[in-house]
């Protein structure tokens, strides 16, 4: 990138540098289990998926690579996550090198912030919090799989799971794309691995906003008010309408903890996570539909999920509602809402819509697959959720190609994705009169 790059542009840039890097690693022989084909549109798709912490797979994780390729992809996604130039920040302030206004201005992009101040003492935050509630549930994660796998195994599997966890990444080592099915009324892990989604994509903001008012709502800006409202809505909306459309579907052979357990599971993984315990491809179409829903709203702001996110839906949402009202202006806990946010959440949805609208109407075409499936695939991978109903393995040459796009714009988002496009940003210097249009 030449010094005039933008941050927009430097970031495309950067995670398609990564997921190349990533592509050439896992095609090294070593990378791959004996007998297994290498090749490099599948190293690509799957780096392309950990570097987008998306979890959608065409060859089984656990199988398919060795010890040497499960690092790498935990490398991926731990670097994916964060964002690259968060991991930057890491190696500079380890090395003692002092982080420029430039490398500011594209961390303060990356984490999704208003300005720049205060923005490498909120990166410095973000990695504390993110290495220590990995470490903390590795462990946690490690006691409970020791017991069945042994300890050596254990470790890994709970280190693995918990980065992959908290990343939103939804990757797993257990085989046979079975994700976290044999765990389905564990608590211990279901809570574990909820938790991990939760934090990780509630936002670091939010997070950092938490701690210094310790917890004191009245105190908590708008932004965090927003972000617990609409997730815990969701979370809360979600298990309740899951469990009633499950209930005599797949949650049926569970016991009655195993029923609340199971639909709080998939209430919460597809906020861009990709765990599931249920079988995807057996829940009711009323019920998959739903899930596409939930995945398409995504995580919140500066985390490590992916979506349209929840307050961008939250903004829209209290928007109708005052107009509904007759109000001017979005007003929500004693605040207005700016027009600009207001704007800028119906371009996100827009292109987002346009995005999954476009992209599936192709796998329709390249597919042989019903239209909810390919729905459901394109809105997993443009969340950078992962869950699947089966179709991303079985996937074309073109498919793969589609779906890796999808994830890609899916992580960078769609808004950067076109500001990268753009020769220049700026206000306008003229403004034309106003004149009003029929509409509704």
């Amino acid at each position: 990138m030449t010094l005039r790059a933008t941050p927009s542009q430097v970031l495309v840039v950067g995670f398609a540098s990564v997921i190349l890097t990533g592509a050439v690693l896992l095609t090294m022989p070593s990378a791959v289990q004996p007998g297994q084909e290498i090749s490099f549109l599948t190293s690509l798709f799957t780096a392309t998926s950990a570097v987008c912490v998306t979890g959608l797979v065409v060859v089984d994780t656990g199988t398919h690579w060795t010890t040497l390729g499960h690092v790498v992809i935990l490398a991926l996604i731990q670097v994916g996550g964060l964002g690259f130039m968060t991991m930057a920040t890491f190696f500079a302030m380890l090395l003692g090198r002092r982080i420029g206004l430039r490398q500011r201005l594209i961390i303060q992009e990356a984490l999704n912030q208003t300005n720049v101040a205060g923005i490498v003492r909120l990166a410095k935050y973000v990695l504390l919090f993110t290495f220590t509630t990995e470490f903390v549930f590795a462990m946690l994660l490690a006691i409970r799989w020791s017991s069945d796998l042994g300890w050596q195994k254990g470790i890994w599997y709970g280190l693995f799971h918990s980065v992959s966890a908290f990343n939103n990444a939804g990757f797993d080592l257990f085989g046979d794309f079975k994700s976290l099915t044999g765990y389905t009324e564990d608590i211990t892990v279901n809570l574990c691995i909820t938790t991990l989604i939760i934090l990780g994509g509630i936002g670091f903001s939010v997070i950092v906003d938490l701690v210094q008012h310790n917890k004191n709502f009245r105190r908590l800006s708008l932004h965090t008010k927003m972000t617990l409202s609409v997730t815990g809505l969701l979370l809360i909306a979600g298990t309740l309408i899951i469990y009633f459309l499950e209930m005599d579907n797949t949650l049926k052979p569970l016991s009655p903890v195993g029923k609340t357990l199971a639909a709080y599971f998939q209430a919460v993984t597809p906020r861009t996570a990709g765990y599931n315990t249920l079988d995807t491809g057996a829940l009711r179409s009323a019920t998959q539909f739903f899930i596409v829903i939930l995945m398409f709203i995504g995580a919140s702001p500066g985390s490590t999920g992916g979506g349209v996110k929840t307050t961008t839906v939250g903004a829209l949402a209290i928007a109708v509602w005052s107009m509904a009202k007759g109000k001017e202006n979005a007003e929500i806990f004693h605040r207005r809402i700016g027009q600009e946010q207001i704007y800028k959440s119906i371009t996100i949805v827009i292109l987002a819509m346009g995005l999954v609208t476009v992209v599936s109407l192709l796998l329709s075409i390249t597919e042989n697959a019903d239209f909810l499936t390919v729905l459901f695939e394109t809105t997993s991978a443009f969340g950078t959720v992962g869950l699947t109903m089966g179709l991303t393995p079985k996937l074309t040459v073109a498919g793969r190609l589609l779906i890796i796009m999808t994830m890609f714009l899916g992580r960078v988002g769609p808004l950067t994705a076109a500001f990268a496009l753009a020769q220049k940003r700026g206000k306008a210097s003229l403004i034309y009169p106003e004149e009003k249009i029929m509409v509704g």
